[in-house]
């Protein structure tokens, strides 16, 4: 094989390369970044800002130490544990205890008592504070804890008191609920459903991490016809509905991301008219 040709070889064999590689990243990037198909009863989000938020806590809330932090994603984002790292709208939750946003949002979440770790997926905690006041805020990071632009505004909370006859793990009940709207509401237009994970990790199916799920909600018409079987497979915690009116039953499964076809929890259904 004179020089010529084997250039021209090595040329070919680069550029197949080259092709096979941009291919399998493609198709990478694209299976990291599935959706499942749109329901028709499924809306946009009429929120434009996507943030982290809590659930359960307001602004001023009195409670008494140790007590239940749950905390929501909105904007489509979704939650994704750090042992298996993965692109698009995804990352998990931190909490920052009397804590001001870092300085440098290019720098790693430090890891102390103040700047609490979710990196398993979990969306609540159990926090023992002294009496007195105190700061929270939700901000939601990539696998190497650096920020991303997801944070919630901070809140303030009023330890009155702390009961040391109450054990913590007592506060947790393991199981799925949904936490809006709630049962028997009546609703107009489109709304949006909360989901909650005690006890279980939330993740990406395309993970396949174990000992984590993904929600899924049934809606069913009570009048008859198809149900909406939704699956949120990249981690999502919320979703926003616009079925037609009439009165349906909600309810919520968290599905095993190695075993798809197990469910690993489900709440209790609950009724819904929509006007």
């Amino acid at each position: 094989m004179n020089k010529f040709v084997f250039r021209q070889w090595e040329t070919l064999v680069a550029l197949g390369l080259c092709i096979l590689t941009h291919t399998f990243v493609h198709a990478q990037a694209l299976e990291q970044t599935r959706t499942a198909a749109i329901h028709p009863w499924q809306a946009v989000s009429p929120i434009a800002k996507s943030n982290a938020y809590f659930t359960n806590l307001k602004d001023g809330a009195e409670v008494t130490s140790p007590f239940v932090a749950t905390f929501g994603l909105s904007g489509g984002w979704g939650l994704a544990p750090i042992s298996k790292p993965i692109s698009g709208k995804s990352g998990h939750h931190h909490l920052l205890i009397d804590k001001k946003l870092p300085l440098n949002i290019e720098d790693p979440i430090p890891f102390s008592e103040q700047y609490v770790h979710f990196g398993k997926g979990q969306i609540e905690t159990v926090l023992s504070l002294a009496p007195g006041k105190h700061t929270l805020r939700l901000l939601l990071a990539n696998e190497k804890h650096v920020l991303h632009f997801i944070y919630s505004e901070a809140i303030t909370v009023d330890v009155k008191s702390h009961n040391k006859d109450i054990d913590p793990k007592s506060l947790q009940t393991k199981g799925v609920r949904l936490l809006s709207p709630a049962a028997d509401a009546k609703v107009k237009g489109t709304f949006k459903v909360q989901f909650h994970a005690s006890g279980f990790n939330v993740a990406h199916l395309v993970q396949k991490e174990k000992d984590t799920g993904h929600f899924r909600l049934i809606v069913t018409p009570k009048r008859g016809g198809l149900a909406a079987v939704l699956a949120y497979e990249n981690g999502q915690t919320e979703t926003w509905l616009a079925p037609p009116a009439g009165q349906y039953t909600l309810k919520l499964d968290l599905v095993d991301n190695l075993n798809p076809s197990q469910v690993l929890s489900e709440s209790a259904p609950i009724s819904l008219s929509v006007e």
